[in-house]
C-alpha cells in the first residue's frame, strides 16, 4: 500500500492529539464540500440499479454519455492496466503515485519522464497535475492522443481536480479510442468517502471494464449522493471562484511565512522545500496534517476549512 494524505486516525495515535483538535490540510479535498441531504431509506434497502439516473446526470455534467461509474478513479486506476498487452508506460511526473504502481503491478515497462516521448505505448498524466498543479493545455493533449492512437496507444489523462477548471476537460472527446479520462466525485464535491467516480472512454473498454467491476461497484447510497451533487449545478457555480480565491489566500498567506508556492490548483498549494521533511513533523506536533512528499522534497497543502483553521495555520507557521 503506497501512502496517501488524509490517515487522521494514525496521526492521531502517533501524535497523542485527538482527533477533534486535528486541521487536516493532507487531502486537496473541498474542506467544505456539497451538502449532503437525508438519504432516503430505500438506497439502504435495495441494489444498486443502473438506470436510477445517475449516468444520465454524470454525461450532462461531463457533456458526454461514453462513460461508467465505478468506486472512486482508483478502481479503473487499478484495472486500466490489465487490459493492455505489455507495454511502455511513461507517467508524467511527479505525480499522484498510484498511476505508476498499478502499471508496474501488472508487469509493463514504467518509467517516469517529464515530456511526451515517441517510445512509449501508453502515456498517463494527471492534469491539473497533484501535487506540481502543472495544468497542459487540451490542444497539446490532443495532439499527444493523435499521436499515440495512431500507433495503438493510449493516452490516460487523470482529470481528478479539473471540476474547478471545466473548460481544460478533454471530456467532451471522450469516446475516442485510445483516450482514456479519469474523473473523481472526492475532490471538489469534498465527498471522498461515498467512492464514486467515472471513467470516461471508447465504448468497447468501458465495456471490457465494466466486466471486470462486476456488478454493484457502486453502493446505491452513493449513487444516489453523486447524482444530486452533480445536478446541484447553482452549487457548483458558487463553488468554483470561492475555491480559486480561498486557494490564492493560502499562496499568500505561505508565502509571508517564507513558504511561496512552487504550484498549486484550486484545491491546494505546493510548497518545495528541503526543509519539507521538518516543517510536516513540526505542524504534526502541532495538530496540522500536511501531506509530505520525498521527490521533490515538497509539501501540498489544503484549504482550511473555517476561520479558527486559517488563524491556527498562520500562527503555528510563525512560531
Amino acid at each position: 500500500m503506497l501512502e496517501h494524505g488524509g490517515k487522521l486516525l494514525a496521526a492521531s495515535q502517533r501524535y497523542g492529539i485527538p482527533l477533534d483538535r486535528w486541521i487536516d490540510l493532507s487531502t486537496g479535498i473541498h474542506p467544505i464540500g456539497w451538502p449532503v441531504p437525508p438519504i432516503p431509506a430505500e438506497c439502504w434497502q435495495r441494489l444498486p440499479e443502473d438506470d436510477d439516473g445517475l449516468l444520465s446526470a454524470a454525461a450532462e455534467y461531463y457533456g458526454t454519455s461514453h462513460l461508467i461509474a465505478c468506486a472512486g478513479s482508483q478502481a479503473a486506476i487499478q484495472i486500466l492496466p490489465m487490459l493492455r498487452p505489455p507495454s511502455r508506460v511513461g507517467i508524467l511526473s511527479p505525480t499522484y503515485a498510484e498511476h505508476a504502481h498499478a502499471w508496474q503491478r501488472a508487469g509493463h515497462q514504467v518509467e517516469a519522464v517529464s515530456e511526451m516521448r515517441p517510445d512509449v505505448d501508453v502515456l498517463v498524466l494527471a492534469n491539473p497535475n497533484n501535487p506540481t498543479g502543472r495544468l497542459i493545455s487540451p490542444n497539446i493533449l490532443r495532439e499527444w492522443h493523435a499521436e499515440l492512437a495512431g500507433r495503438g496507444g493510449w493516452l490516460v489523462v487523470d482529470e481528478a481536480f479539473m471540476d474547478a477548471m471545466p473548460e481544460n476537460s478533454l471530456a467532451a472527446d471522450a469516446g475516442k479510442p485510445g483516450l482514456v479520462i479519469l474523473r473523481s466525485i472526492g475532490k471538489f464535491f469534498g465527498l471522498a468517502g461515498i467512492r464514486a467516480g467515472f471513467l470516461l472512454a471508447w465504448p468497447e473498454l468501458l465495456s471490457e471494464v465494466q466486466e471486470r467491476l462486476g456488478p454493484w461497484s457502486v453502493p446505491a447510497p452513493s449513487r444516489w449522493v453523486a447524482q444530486q451533487a452533480l445536478r446541484d449545478t447553482a452549487w457548483q457555480a458558487d463553488q468554483r471562484p470561492w475555491l480559486t480565491e480561498h486557494s490564492k489566500q493560502l499562496a499568500v498567506l505561505l508565502a509571508r511565512h517564507g513558504l511561496a508556492p512552487n504550484g498549486g490548483t484550486a484545491l491546494f498549494q505546493w510548497v518545495c522545500s528541503p526543509e519539507a521533511s521538518a516543517i510536516h513533523e513540526r505542524l504534526a506536533r502541532l495538530g496540522i496534517l500536511t501531506r509530505l512528499f520525498s521527490e521533490p522534497a515538497s509539501l501540498r497543502f489544503g484549504l482550511p476549512g473555517n476561520e479558527r483553521a486559517w488563524m491556527k495555520l498562520d500562527y503555528l507557521l510563525s512560531v
